[in-house]
């Protein structure tokens, strides 16, 4: 939570998150690219380094917490994340 609390003052999630671009269909988009970068930055501080710790992590309701999910449903699951991770050029956020 203190990790959580330092970041809303400085916004270093938000100005991360606004290094991408994400070209995929708003309208098919389940978790926005600042929560799923939340979740990864807050897993690996939290020590969950890989990310097939994610499978569990993904419904943990302190790491909901941490991300701001506002919707009653799991966090990105480990591919997801991977193809956040592995996307095409750098900066873009496309086809999960």
């Amino acid at each position: 939570m203190l990790l959580r609390e330092v970041d809303r003052r400085i916004g270093l999630l938000n100005r991360l998150a606004g290094c991408f671009r994400d070209g995929r269909d708003a309208g098919r988009v389940q978790h926005s690219v600042r929560e799923m970068l939340a979740q990864r930055v807050y897993g690996l501080a939290l020590g969950y380094e890989d990310l097939n710790d994610h499978k569990q992590l993904r419904t943990d309701p302190m790491m909901s917490v941490l991300a701001d999910k506002t919707e009653d449903r799991p966090l990105a699951g480990k591919s997801t994340l991977n193809r956040l991770e592995l996307g095409g050029e750098a900066g873009d956020v496309d086809a999960y």
